[in-house]
Parts: C-alpha cells; sequence; structure tokens
C-alpha cells in the first residue's frame, strides 16, 4: 500500500464515518471529501466541478421536473385508488394489486415522490381495512424501493452505476429495460413476502381512531375556565404574556357554552366564565392556576372529537424534504402566523416531542400534529411544505395541455430503450416542451428538484474518479480477492459475488444509496478483471444491493417518509427487512449469473 492509497482510504473511511453519524447533513459531507481531496492536490478544479456536467446527474435533475409534472395531474392516485377498491373483494388481492401498481409507477417516477403521493392513501386503505398503518406503510416503502429496480431511470443509483459502468472502457452501457430480467423477479419474491409474511412481522402500532392517544396528549391537553377573580378578566392573553410566563399556548376560546373563538385568540379579551383550550405541562397548568386564578378541569380533558368541533380540525402532517422549514424553528419560522394554525406535537423516529416544541429544530420528515382551522389545511398543502396525512381526493386534475406529462415521460423512455436518443437528451427535450406549454412553471421545476441529492452526487463523482485513478479501488479489490482465493476454485467466482453484494448491502444500510453506488462500482469493475471475469453481473450486483435498503430507516429516504405516520422504532425495519435482505442476497448469487453470465 502506497501513502497515497493511505491518504484516499482513511479520507473515504472518514467519509463513510460522517455520512453513519450525520454530523452533517449528506451533501455538506459530500462537499467536504471533495474540498479535501481538491486542496490535496487529487483532484483539479475541473474535474472537482466534472459531477455537475456529468449526464447522470442532470438527468436525475430533469427526471423530478418530469414526476413532479406528472403528480400535478393526479393520474397516479386517481388509478391507484380506484385499484384499491379491490380491497373490498379480497384483502390480499387489493393490497397486492395496489403495490404492484405502486412498483411499476416506481419504475419512471421519482421514488420520494411516489411514496410521498400514496402516504395519505395507504393510511386512508388502513382505515378502510381497520388496521393499523403500520401494517402497511414499511411494505408501501418497499414497493416503491423495488419498482426502482425495473429500469434504468427508476432509481438514481441504477443511472449512477451505468454512468461509472460506461465510462471506464468500450462496454455496452446498461439499457432502459435491462435490469428487468432480474428486477421483476425481486419485484415477484418481494410482493410475495410483504403482502403475506410482512404484515405478520409488524407491529399494530399507530393509533387509527384517535391522533390524541397516539401522540399521548391527553396529560398535556386540557380546560382552563376563567373565575370571577381571574386577572384574566377585561385583558389579552398577550397582555398577561400567557405562552410566556408559563410555557401555555391557549388554543382555543369557549365562551358562553357556544362560541368557539379559534382566530386572533391573543389578542381577544377574555371574560369571566370563558374556557380555555390549552396546551403545556402540568407544573405550567398549575403554575398559571395559582396566578391567574382560572380552574383546572382536570376531569375533562381534551379528544380528538372535541378538538374537531366546528370548523377546527386535528391533522398529521409530514415534514416534505423540500420544505424550506428545515433547520429552523416553529418561532423562528413564525409558523403560527404564517398558516394560521399549531403545531401540538412532532414525533421523529420513534420519538414524540411534546415539550418546548417551538425551540426545536425541524428535520425533513418529521410527522406533524396541526391543530387549526378546516380552510388552513389547504393553505398546508399548496405551501408544498407538508404532505397532509389525512383523507385525500382523487381526481384528474385536467389542466391544458396535461396529458402532454404522460406523453413526454413515455416518450423519452421508449426513444432510449429503442436506442434513437440518449435518455439524458429525451428528458432534456420533455421538460422544455412542458414549460413551453405551461405545464408546469419554472418556478415549479426548480423546487421540485432535490438538490441536496443533486449536490451529493455530484460531488461523489469525483471522489469515485479518486478511488479508481489512485489505485484505492484496486487495493480493495486485490483484499476481497485474497478473501475469495482461500475458498475453492470452482466456488470462487459466485463467492466473490456474494461478497461484492454483501458489502454493497451493508453499505447501502448506514450511508445514502448514491454514495455506495459511486464508491462500490469502481471496486467491483477492479475486482472482476483482476479475477479475469465478466464484470456486468458484480455492476448489476453492485446496483440491485445499493438499491435494496430494507434494514434501517436511514438507508432509503423512503423508509425514512414512512417511520413518523407509521409510528415505527428502528427494530421494526431490522425485523421486518434483514430476512427480505437475506432473500434477496442468495436469490442474486445463484441467479445474476444465469442472467448475465460469470
Amino acid at each position: 500500500m502506497t501513502s497515497y492509497i493511505a491518504i484516499v482510504l482513511v479520507i473515504l473511511v472518514s467519509g463513510i464515518v460522517l455520512f453513519v453519524t450525520e454530523l452533517f447533513s449528506i451533501d455538506v459531507t459530500a462537499m467536504l471529501l471533495l474540498t479535501i481531496l481538491l486542496l490535496l492536490g487529487y483532484l483539479s478544479p475541473s474535474e472537482a466541478i466534472s459531477g455537475f456536467s456529468n449526464p447522470a446527474v442532470i438527468t436525475i435533475a430533469l427526471l423530478f421536473i418530469l414526476s413532479r409534472a406528472l403528480e400535478k395531474t393526479g393520474l397516479l392516485e386517481y388509478l391507484v385508488v380506484r385499484i384499491n377498491r379491490l380491497t373490498s373483494q379480497s384483502k390480499i388481492l387489493g393490497n397486492t394489486v395496489y403495490l404492484m401498481a405502486i412498483g411499476f409507477a416506481s419504475a419512471f417516477v421519482n421514488n420520494t415522490a411516489i411514496v410521498a403521493l400514496f402516504i395519505p392513501v395507504t393510511i386512508r386503505m388502513a382505515k378502510k381495512l381497520k388496521t393499523s398503518p403500520s401494517k402497511l406503510l414499511i411494505p408501501l416503502s418497499y414497493a416503491a424501493i423495488l419498482g426502482g429496480t425495473l429500469t434504468l431511470v427508476g432509481t438514481s443509483t441504477n443511472l449512477l452505476v451505468n454512468s461509472i459502468y460506461s465510462n471506464n472502457g468500450a462496454v455496452k452501457p446498461m439499457g432502459m429495460f435491462e435490469f428487468t430480467k432480474y428486477g421483476f423477479i425481486l419485484l415477484g419474491i418481494g410482493l410475495i413476502y410483504i403482502v403475506i409474511i410482512a404484515p405478520k412481522i409488524l407491529p399494530s402500532r399507530s393509533i387509527t381512531s384517535s391522533l390524541t392517544k397516539s401522540y399521548r396528549l391527553g396529560g398535556y391537553l386540557t380546560e382552563m375556565k376563567i373565575s370571577d377573580k381571574s386577572p384574566l378578566i377585561g385583558t389579552t392573553c398577550l397582555d398577561r404574556s400567557i405562552n410566556y410566563n408559563y410555557d401555555v399556548m391557549v388554543l382555543s376560546i369557549y365562551r358562553n357554552n357556544q362560541e368557539i373563538i379559534s382566530r386572533n385568540i391573543r389578542r381577544k379579551k377574555l371574560k369571566e366564565g370563558d374556557i380555555l383550550f390549552v396546551r403545556g405541562s402540568l407544573d405550567n397548568f398549575l403554575r398559571m392556576k395559582e396566578v391567574e386564578k382560572v380552574t383546572l378541569l382536570t376531569d375533562e380533558k381534551l379528544t380528538q372529537k372535541e378538538l374537531e368541533q366546528e370548523d377546527n380540525i386535528l391533522v398529521e402532517c409530514l415534514l416534505s424534504d423540500q420544505s424550506n422549514l428545515i433547520g429552523d424553528t416553529l418561532m423562528t419560522s413564525n409558523f403560527r402566523r404564517r398558516f394560521g394554525a399549531f403545531i401540538l406535537a412532532i414525533r421523529r423516529e420513534g420519538t414524540i416531542f411534546r415539550k418546548k416544541i417551538a425551540h426545536i429544530i425541524l428535520n425533513a420528515f418529521d410527522t406533524l400534529l396541526v391543530y387549526g382551522p378546516a380552510n388552513k389545511l389547504e393553505d398546508l398543502t399548496k405551501s408544498g411544505d407538508f404532505i397532509v396525512l389525512g383523507e385525500v381526493g382523487a381526481e384528474l386534475r385536467k389542466q391544458r395541455f396535461w396529458w402532454m406529462s404522460i406523453v413526454v415521460i413515455l416518450g423519452a423512455i421508449t426513444f432510449a430503450a429503442l436506442g434513437i436518443m440518449p435518455i439524458v437528451k429525451g428528458v432534456m427535450i420533455g421538460v422544455i416542451i412542458l414549460l413551453v406549454l405551461g405545464v408546469i412553471t419554472p418556478q415549479e421545476s426548480y423546487q421540485s428538484i432535490n438538490w441536496k441529492v443533486i449536490v451529493l452526487i455530484a460531488a461523489l463523482i469525483p471522489v469515485g474518479t479518486v478511488i479508481q485513478s489512485s489505485g484505492t479501488a484496486d487495493w480493495i479489490a486485490g483484499s476481497i480477492n485474497y478473501v475469495t482465493q482461500l475458498t475453492p476454485a470452482e466456488w470462487q467466482p459466485r463467492v466473490l459475488l456474494a461478497l461484492i453484494y454483501l458489502i454493497t448491502m451493508i453499505l447501502t444500510e448506514v450511508s445514502s444509496n448514491a454514495a455506495t453506488a459511486i464508491i462500490m462500482t469502481p471496486i467491483a469493475l477492479a475486482v472482476s478483471q483482476q479475477m479475469g471475469l465478466e464484470p456486468r453481473t458484480f455492476i448489476f450486483a453492485v446496483a440491485f444491493a445499493a438499491s435494496a435498503s430494507f434494514i434501517t430507516p436511514v438507508g432509503y429516504q423512503t423508509n425514512l417518509m414512512v417511520y413518523g405516520p407509521g409510528g415505527y422504532k428502528f427494530i421494526d425495519y431490522i425485523k421486518v427487512g434483514l430476512p427480505l435482505a437475506v432473500i434477496f442476497w442468495i436469490s442474486a448469487i445463484f441467479i445474476l449469473p444465469l442472467i448475465w453470465g460469470i
């Protein structure tokens, strides 16, 4: 091992540690690695920025736009909701067809967008079946992941692997539907598993009947009645600094047992006999009771039904990964004034926050319990910051030229599959057509792109180049081959395939699937060349293993998206995902060589 390789290895291992620990966001970590390699002289300035002009990166960005254009039509929701009606005839049949439709849609549309669209639909289906959403939401994520393995454009991982592979020597690029040969087998095995076996393993944890019970809000929501001796009479909540002095939030006011005041509460003058619906802790309630001379109605805790009186609603919202609220707090973002609603609790990776939530920094895919006027629900949806997990409609939104988004996507894929034009050219032309026709606006286009993913991939592609050019990939490949040669000669090709798949599978569970693909593809190329084996099988092993993230919620964005709405714990993913990952690992060892040789 040279000092050059040793330094690259240290940088690489450090990067993986940073990805796993999430000390920085994944795009910042990628840029950090890129900058270090640039400063050390391992990359020239032109090489360092080459990832931003890579056809795979541009294709991924444009596919985000096309996915958004298709979302606007409501076509996918319309079709899947109607397929969902099969559940009334047969639960297993309906669920199978539903998840199969999700899988096929994910073959052409961004996985994250698919899951975002169908989380509310799946929750509604759970209510219809009188089962917990936790029985159905992980299967939704898995179906989207499996569908992404069906085509070249199904997931960014496939595009990245193909880009790295085709840039190394005179090899035939991966075809649009070449992935389908094995992807369809995975989809079949996966559907059998997630429809029949997974529901028996998954917990029934989420409460579908009551959000207040689900978020354990009984002790944190109550009523206070203003007595005749209260200093609150004739003043406002703002005058008395209720929120500041007691950390108690007044959600609404009942007056004369008939009038409900839920707007401009802080500036509304209070009267004797008013009943305040409040949120806070018991200690704060007691302090407020003592000072403000109010009666604590401890025997009348608020229920979801009581909260949803008149025009007020209680609803769960998932914070979109495109939201500008990420990294901000409810207080600094002025959430209450901006949306006219309250956040009662935040669910994040199995933990529920109910105290001092105004100061909690928001993360992507946090699940928020929102309380406010019903007419604000539409504002939350339109803002693009939230995915509302309530009842959803499923109607075709037939704006002018709405059908062009379907034509453009099918056309780009067809032309690429027939070799008429590269996929990047097809999707670029498609986006321009949609912009000119006004199907999607420039602002919507920019907002639809997940820039964190784009920066991550663009920054890591040059890192992958260094791994290969520095000899690091060859050194790692030599170490893997050394282990392989400890086995009988006739077993070595399959043992090597098993090791490549296993290493990729482990890395993708703790790191980004894109980062894993960029790191492992050069290694797979080097290890197969050293052994004198056909590299294509090993390259496909990397592509499928990098996408097949089932064991942890952090391995794939869709897994993280369903974490909060499903009320899952980390162990749930291990219990249901590990057997499936092992099944796919074994199937890859035996089936991949039959398809592409070895």
